[in-house]
């Protein structure tokens, strides 16, 4: 596979030829490039949404045409079990998740999503194993909101002390997880992703914020951005989850998956502004008031995800937000200064 920047990567990943993957939330964000990454290797990959327009957003992403799409709500277990029962998969990467979205605020909900059907899927996944399958046989995805909000370094080792319904739902699933994976009965692992970014986000997240305040010509309101976040490209991340897939974790362990580089959020807006071609006096610093719960961090190790995978995301801020342009249509405006 090549990254944005040309870089050619082996990503060892030729084993999910012809293997059933399953991708639960295939129709969100990361999904959907996790779907595309697996047909891309050749897996027989079922995407799993649970409703209508998540389906047409499957259907109209980039390289899921034909793709085998079946409707589960994963809070119904019976559902969700006889969802894992028919398909049989090889390896489940589940990516659904309540809460992300700041509308979503509902507890019941983000438990039952983020916690409750995590253990259903994984007593499922112990009755309807592939024995030809060497791999982990489910990559859950997990989220930096686990974490006390220290802004110390950050290793996998960190403490445990999410401030947030979603983090504290996905921690609960998290530690569902282990507790089967810990009796024996699964194998799998935890990958913690921190601040995703390219094609494919939420309209409410900060880059297609940017690039739809660029189209109509408005100012921005923007806290002052001097949080340093680990900005990671999506397409890097899909590739590093199915590399977790095939690793040697250990059971139920967590990884971080990051580049283990902070950039400024001021520094990320500035360099997309830059690309858009979008005049600077749009850009309102300062005038949002910080969250009181937004996630800080110190540098995330990347020790462990390069122990397992040889390697961790590699493209650079330019180079993401080039391709995320790229994606849209959009071509690189403005001159560039020195980071």
């Amino acid at each position: 596979m090549t990254s944005p920047g040309g870089q050619r990567r082996d990503p060892g990943n030729i084993a999910y030829r012809g293997r059933r993957a399953l991708v639960l939330g295939a129709s969100g964000f990361i999904g959907r490039w996790v779907a595309q990454a697996l047909i891309r290797e050749g897996a027989l990959a079922c995407l799993v949404t649970r409703s209508p327009s998540g389906e047409q957003r499957l259907r109209t992403w980039p390289g899921l045409r034909g793709a085998e799409i079946r409707p589960c709500d994963l809070t119904d277990a019976a559902a969700t079990a006889a969802l894992v029962h028919a398909v049989r998969p090889a390896i489940t990467f589940n990516l659904a998740g309540h809460g992300i979205d700041p509308a979503e605020k509902d507890e019941a909900a983000a438990f039952a999503v983020n916690t409750t059907a995590v253990g259903t899927v994984c007593d499922a996944l112990v009755a309807s194993a592939d024995d030809g399958w060497s791999g982990q046989a489910i990559v859950h995805v997990g989220s930096s909101a686990e974490y006390a909000r220290t802004g110390e370094p950050l290793d996998e080792r960190a403490a445990e002390e999410p401030e947030t319904l979603y983090g504290r739902s996905k921690l609960a699933g998290t530690r569902a997880l282990a507790e089967r994976c810990r009796e024996g009965r699964l194998r799998g692992l935890t990958a913690r992703l921190f601040m995703v970014y390219g094609p494919g986000e939420r309209d409410h997240r900060l880059f297609p914020s940017l690039i739809r305040a660029a189209d109509r010509g408005e100012p921005m309101e923007l806290s002052a951005g001097t949080q340093r976040l680990d900005f990671t490209w999506a397409g890097d991340v899909a590739e590093t989850l199915l590399q977790l897939g095939l690793s040697a974790a250990e059971p139920g362990e967590v990884v971080n998956v990051a580049t283990g580089r902070l950039t400024s959020v001021r520094t990320f807006v500035e360099v997309a502004a830059t690309g858009l071609g979008m005049d600077r006096a749009l850009l309102r610093f300062g005038e949002v008031t910080e969250r009181p719960h937004d996630v800080r961090y110190g540098t995330v190790s990347t020790v462990r995800l390069r122990a397992l995978t040889g390697n961790a995301p590699a493209t650079t801020i330019v180079e993401g937000i080039r391709a995320t342009l790229d994606h849209h249509g959009l071509h690189w405006k403005g001159r560039l200064r020195p980071l």
